[in-house]
């Protein structure tokens, strides 16, 4: 019998050391806090819908599609909603989902949730970057000779430890970041509405006129391609919206909290998008925005108000660092999740006692600040802001994509579960497939743009080297099961002679 405790011992530590340097017991395993109320989860589903696309990548999107940017933005937050809907119903099905990459393994498979969760993982990576080299323009604003790379080194710093601290930390840091956003955007759409009621007149000779909006020649200035470029833009300025699921593992009340961030976003689209992007071109024109600047911060320094382009300059700051603290939020916890299906290193499950993934967390700002280094490649701040968003509008795109396939598999699987959902997605079936459809066609229009046809090129890098690395976990679990099995047989036939 001491041969065969000997034998159960060391096959233990075999165990242990194959599935990351420990026992690995589910039942014992460290759980996300549920710490985020209502209260968070409705700013975090607000704040994700209001970030750098819009306040900087709008004016290049004005710039190339005209007043048809209007229904740009319609059309992409029309078709996300949807996404959003399909996201809601799923994590509903089964409250243990933590985020939408487990429900994209049950339905789809292992495959699935190893590629969406790497990729999700990857994108907001990518959009932690842009949002920080965008805070590094904007400080500009107040200290044109400052080196963009210094404002955006402490981003990251401060990012970091906010993001160390509990979870509820960072509810409590996006509400009131969320909550400027809130405040500016409606103070922004008042004064402009009151500029054009008063008919103002910039110093350079425009009036401000909602004739802006309704002028023909003002639709398409560039033709249906400059209509087209600016979808990619648009994906980007929507990437957060989905945030929402990302918080799921740690919302209390997921049942009436999710629903409800959902049910909002029309709202928000309508007031945030479309009334921003009105007022804007109601009170500049089209022909005066400037690509290369915040439409926002711009529309005040057209109009002379000077004082006042500081004031939404800072607003526009804190939408970067709201949007980088959600991205480093979502990336930390995708981490996480990855790490405990076994798709990633066992260290990066490791929560601290706020029950926060430090190592995930300090992995994702380790890889956010070697990103920012671009900056020392190409200072042209809007240069490397065009060069981060395309990537991350392909990756988006995937990941959207993914869920409404693993939708439809739901669907096609369970659809006990669906008759049961409190929340159904509307026209499920029928939208998941013109969704898909959708993201085909963002993709194909990438090919349009020099800047994006080029990020549309590179990425096949990245799903070739996921399919490596999970070929290479495959046969790892492989050998690890063949090990297990074996050790198992030998333990057996041990016992059987000892006795």
């Amino acid at each position: 019998m001491m041969n065969g405790n000997k034998f159960n011992r060391s096959k233990e530590t075999l165990e242990g050391d194959l599935l990351g340097g420990h026992h690995y017991d589910s039942a014992a395993e460290e759980q996300l806090d549920r710490s985020l109320s209502n209260r968070h989860i409705q700013m975090i589903a607000i704040g994700g819908a209001i970030g750098t696309g819009l306040f900087m990548g709008s004016g290049q999107t004005i710039a190339n599609s005209g007043t048809s940017v209007i229904l740009t933005y319609m059309i992409v937050g029309f078709v996300l909603f949807f996404v959003m809907r399909a996201m809601g119903e799923l994590l509903l099905s089964n409250t243990n989902y933590k985020s939408f990459v487990d429900f994209a393994t049950d339905y789809l498979g292992p495959w699935a949730g190893y590629f969406l969760g790497w990729t999700y993982w990857l994108s907001w990576i990518i959009t932690a970057i842009a949002d920080i080299i965008a805070i590094g323009g904007y400080m500009q604003f107040w200290y044109p000779d400052l080196p963009v790379w210094l404002p955006a080194l402490a981003t990251i710093t401060v990012l970091t430890v906010l993001n160390l601290l509990t979870v509820k930390m960072f509810g409590e840091t996006e509400f009131w970041f969320a909550m400027i956003k809130i405040v500016a955007i409606v103070a922004f759409l008042i004064l402009g509405v009151s500029l054009v009621v008063m008919g103002f007149v910039s110093p350079n000779g425009v009036k401000a006129s909602f004739s802006h909006i309704t002028d023909p020649d003002a639709f398409l200035p560039h033709g249906v391609t400059g209509f087209l470029a600016g979808f990619q833009m648009a994906v980007f300025a929507f990437l957060g919206i989905e945030l929402v699921g990302t918080t799921a593992a740690e919302t209390k009340n997921p049942e009436k909290s999710l629903p409800k961030a959902i049910n909002s976003i029309p709202w928000r689209i309508l007031l945030f998008y479309v009334g921003a992007l009105l007022v804007i071109i109601s009170v500049t024109s089209w022909q005066h925005v400037d690509p290369g600047k915040s439409p926002f911060v711009a529309m005040f320094q057209l109009v002379g108000l000077t004082a006042a382009a500081a004031v939404v300059n800072f607003v526009v700051v804190t939408s970067a660092m709201s949007s980088a603290n959600s991205g480093i939020f979502a990336t930390s916890r995708m981490l996480y999740g990855l790490a405990v299906e076994k798709d990633a290193p066992q260290r990066f499950k490791t929560l601290s006692k706020g029950k926060v993934p430090v190592q995930a967390l300090l992995c994702s700002m380790i890889c956010v600040f070697i990103g920012t280094l671009i900056l020392f490649v190409t200072p042209n701040v809007m240069s490397a802001f065009n060069i981060v968003t395309a990537l991350t509008s392909i990756l988006t795109v995937f990941a959207f994509g993914m869920i409404l396939a693993s939708y439809l598999a739901y669907r096609k699987k369970r659809p006990d579960l669906h008759a049961q959902s409190i929340y159904k997605m509307p026209a499920g079936i029928f939208m998941s497939w013109f969704g898909i459809a959708f993201m085909v066609f963002v993709v194909a229009i990438l090919c349009l743009d020099h800047d994006t046809r080029i990020s549309l090129f590179v990425s096949p890098l990245w799903f070739i080297g996921l399919w490596i690395a999970y070929k290479r976990r495959q046969r790892q679990d492989s050998e690890r099961t063949w090990i297990l099995e074996h050790g198992r047989r030998i333990d057996h036939d041990e016992l059987s002679e000892n006795n």
